[in-house]
């Protein structure tokens, strides 16, 4: 009895070889001409395996998107970091051009230009823009949690951008440069320079709306500033601090009463595509 029991298992191990042998067979060996019972096990089995391979696929699919968006997620905080950096560094180096130039004249350092070198910068992303023409603010997702505090300066990538006047929990506004105006008591004129003339001097205290240039005054007929210039923050001011680059001079001519001249200024940022910005902290300065 055992040993028919034994052979029983023996003959269904064999006739199941011999199937599933038969099954691959016709699965993947390549036939001139198949019978119909050859022919329907062939369907089922490729139907079956077109099954198994849907969702094979969907899952393999699936992983790969996942790692597709790690990729692209690390990637995008490797650009912001490198984009932080960059404007860092290009403060810095017109803060040192800047006090490299009036250390040739005068050997001695004030709090301000120690301080130079120190700003720490917080990278924003911008959540909304005013359309109001005559209200140009933007908001960032960055408030007083973060230590955003007022007047704070603002800046793109390319250069200065505006300063922040109003500041919640989470969130801040940013009064932008082209709302500057001698007639609006709210705005901060800019006190600036040209990039390697450290004795040129003017204040920026208007927008041109309709050229989209800031009206930079109060320039001594004799200042060096010429067309082509890049004008930067020169820290006289008690708010934007030094190096900050704002534009490039596009004109000059004489003022209104003939004592002083007027330049105007093509910015560097671009208000139209505002996204992330940083918002420069002076140690020290609050």
């Amino acid at each position: 009895m055992l040993k028919l029991i034994g052979n029983k298992k023996l003959f269904i191990l064999m006739l199941s070889l011999i199937i599933f042998s038969t099954i691959m067979g016709l699965s993947f060996g390549k036939y001139k001409s198949l019978n119909w019972p050859e022919k329907m096990v062939k369907d089922y089995v490729s139907l079956a395996q077109g099954w198994i391979n849907k969702p094979a696929q969907f899952i393999a699919g699936l992983f790969e998107n996942i790692h597709s968006i790690t990729v692209v997620y690390k990637e995008n905080q490797i650009l912001k970091h490198t984009l932080m950096q960059y404007a860092r560094d290009t403060v810095k180096l017109n803060g040192l051009e800047l006090e490299n130039s009036r250390l040739e004249a005068a050997l001695h350092f004030t709090d301000n230009q120690k301080a130079m070198n120190e700003y720490r910068f917080h990278i924003a992303r911008v959540i909304a823009l005013s359309p109001d023409p005559y209200n140009h603010v933007a908001v960032i997702n960055l408030g007083a949690k973060d230590g955003i505090q007022p007047d704070m300066v603002v800046m793109t990538v390319d250069g200065l951008a505006g300063r922040v006047t109003a500041v919640s929990e989470f969130s801040a506004n940013v009064q932008l440069i082209t709302d500057i105006s001698d007639r609006n008591t709210n705005s901060k004129w800019i006190s600036a320079t040209v990039k390697g003339k450290p004795s040129s001097f003017g204040i920026i205290d208007n927008f041109d709306a309709v050229n989209g240039l800031l009206v930079m005054t109060k320039i001594p007929q004799d200042d060096p500033l010429e067309v082509g210039d890049t004008v930067v923050t020169s820290s006289l001011g008690q708010v934007f601090p030094a190096g900050v680059p704002i534009g490039k001079v596009v004109s000059r001519k004489e003022g209104d009463f003939g004592i002083t001249h007027t330049a105007y200024i093509k910015p560097f940022a671009d208000f139209q595509q505002l996204q992330e910005v940083f918002v420069i902290e002076v140690p020290g300065a609050r």
